[in-house]
């Protein structure tokens, strides 16, 4: 039977709701970049960026041996599931998150220098100045193709004003994404607001109806589904199924972590409105990026999972010290210990995101197939606050266009902006060079 050529702008309408619909093979294939070089590439690239802070257990983090016969280490042991969609970067530098002359404030210039490669001005006033980060050049390029440009998530709030590092304003420790120069992009931290940016949410009558009923946004598109439906072959029928699941599922989570009692974090103000549980929260949001990502409501995301410098605590997983404070461990083992554990929980939802990518077919392929999710930090060893030889993970294969599985090294003093020329290559952006960088990031292809 032959079944209707479906849009890819094409939204389920209800009460104050819309409701974009997943890559399905009834949309067609799609042109980009990676369709040159991979004939039978039918879907769009997306582009992420996870940003952990105060550096890593370098130790228990670097492979010893190079190329596609590399070893986890023990901070990147929870990766053995994706371990075939992987690139361990080695070498990269981020000489912007280096003082050159302004002293104090490594925390606040590693995250304001991350994704632009720009040396942040420092003041603790409005008279703040840094560069366009990597994420805005794309979102300014390929955004008018999507519903959402970008969507900026985190799941630790900041301040966008005052002092918080040696004389560098809060704003540039709290935020990764740059639209201009001296126009930083606050990060959503509250996983139900993100939700309704990504699902819709009306106002006045219409919203105080919505929050009254307590309905699902899928009640409230469910005529429109069963029209669709029945334009759609099996397959497609099957993967809406699904992606309608993982709607319903991060819908119940949200609630049941809004009915949850606050749970008081020493040394850290528990944001309002978000779960207190904070491997749920990282996850949900996690969710949130996947389902944006699956309905090409956006092809650009940046992601700071705790603000550079964060103090949080990890009860969870039995460090009860202060994050930033463990890092200037001073080579004490112990402290090391504990860093490397906090490493690896970070790493462990890395590996979840990248799991939940993996499982959503797209294509001939998966999500992360079509996907590069670059995880990292501009601080190296955070006792040293040494902004060279950075950890920095690359995950999925850019539409084929990426070989993974391998730990490449790159010469020393190799910009980290030059991977951020890479992967703007493979979003059909092409711009002569972004904060210090160099060109693009070569074997990156094999």
């Amino acid at each position: 039977m032959k079944r209707d050529h479906i849009s890819r702008r094409t939204v389920l309408k209800g009460l104050s709701t819309a409701i974009a619909l997943p890559w399905l093979e009834a949309m067609g294939p799609v042109a980009s970049w990676a369709a040159d070089v991979s004939p039978t590439k039918t879907a769009p690239n997306r582009m992420a960026f996870l940003y952990v802070p105060n550096g890593k257990n370098m130790a228990d983090w670097t492979p010893t041996t190079e190329g596609s016969g590399f070893e986890l280490t023990p901070i990147l042991e929870p990766l053995a599931p994706v371990k075939d969609q992987v690139l361990v970067l080695s070498g990269l530098t981020a000489d912007g998150a280096r003082p050159h002359g302004d002293g104090g404030g490594d925390h606040a210039r590693a995250l304001a220098s991350f994704l632009t490669g720009a040396h942040p001005v420092k003041t603790d006033g409005t008279d703040i100045r840094n560069g366009i980060s990597v994420d805005q050049v794309a979102a300014a390029r390929v955004g008018d193709q999507t519903r959402l440009p970008s969507l900026e998530i985190g799941c630790e709030s900041g301040a966008m004003a005052g002092n918080c590092d040696s004389g560098y304003s809060c704003v540039y420790s709290s935020t990764m994404s740059w639209r201009s120069a001296t126009q930083p992009l606050p990060k959503e931290v509250n996983p139900k607001l993100v939700f309704e940016r990504l699902f819709g949410a009306g106002s006045g009558g219409d919203r105080a109806r919505r929050d009254q009923l307590r309905q699902s946004v899928l009640d409230f598109v469910r005529e429109d589904t069963r029209d669709l439906t029945g334009r759609l072959g099996k397959n497609d029928q099957h993967k809406l199924d699904e992606y309608f699941s993982s709607i319903r599922d991060i819908e119940h989570r949200i609630a049941r972590a809004a009915a949850l009692p606050e749970v008081k974090v020493p040394d850290y103000p528990v944001p309002a409105g978000v779960p207190t549980d904070f491997q749920e929260h990282i996850r949900l949001m996690c969710d949130l990026m996947v389902l944006a990502f699956q309905t090409d409501m956006t092809r650009v995301c940046s992601f700071v999972l705790t603000n550079e410098g964060s103090n949080r605590s990890y009860p969870i997983i039995g460090v009860s010290e202060g994050h930033h404070e463990l890092s200037h461990h001073g080579n004490d083992a112990k402290k090391k210990e504990k860093i490397r554990d906090i490493n690896k929980f970070h790493v462990t939802q890395l590996s979840y995101l990248a799991q939940k990518l993996k499982a959503i077919p797209e294509g001939e392929g998966t999500l992360l197939d079509n996907c590069m999710i670059a995880y990292g930090s501009a601080n190296s060893d955070g006792n040293a606050h040494n902004h060279d030889d950075l950890p920095v993970l690359l995950l999925g294969q850019g539409g084929g266009t990426i070989q993974s599985g391998r730990h490449l090294r790159y010469a020393k003093e190799t910009p980290i902006s030059n991977l951020w020329m890479s992967m703007l290559e493979r979003m059909d952006v092409k711009i002569p060079f972004l904060g210090d960088s160099t060109g693009a990031l070569a074997g990156l292809v094999g």
